[in-house]
């Protein structure tokens, strides 16, 4: 691809039972299988939790670029993304889910919307899972 931006590449070692780490050493970390899965809920993390790490980061940091053009103040927003693994253990047709929870203090309901459609225009993670990954969008309201 002669448009690449960024590359980094992680490897893993004994699955959801083993260890991930990136080549330059900036992330480390133990793996466990959750109960769910079949797995002992060990102390380790697990893809799926690194997903939506790394899925509110991005999200997040794409709404700030899409509110700056937009001249919105989202300095104490937060971005929650829960992912879910959905499917059929017993076949082995797993896929996953996201939803995508925003706070957004201070800005109206309608400009909050329309900023969450927009950030998921240009998301990277939202652009690579169109399509796969059921990805639903929640505005969080203050009270």
């Amino acid at each position: 691809m002669s448009d690449t931006i960024y590359t980094t590449t992680a490897t893993s070692w004994g699955g959801r039972d083993g260890k991930v780490a990136t080549e330059d050493g900036r992330l480390t970390a133990s793996l466990s299988m959750p109960k769910e899965l079949g797995g002992d809920n060990g102390p380790g993390t697990n893809p799926e939790q690194l997903f939506a790490a790394g899925y509110a980061a991005c999200f997040h940091s794409g709404l700030r670029l899409v509110a700056g053009a937009k001249k919105l103040d989202v300095r104490e927003s937060a971005i929650s993304v829960t992912v879910s693994m959905v499917g059929s253990l017993a076949e082995g047709r797993l896929g996953l889910a996201a939803r995508i929870e925003a706070q957004l203090p201070g800005v109206d309901s309608e400009a909050a919307r329309e900023l969450l459609e927009a950030t998921h225009q240009v998301c990277p993670y939202s652009n690579a899972t169109r399509g796969n990954v059921q990805v639903e969008l929640v505005l969080i309201e203050e009270n």
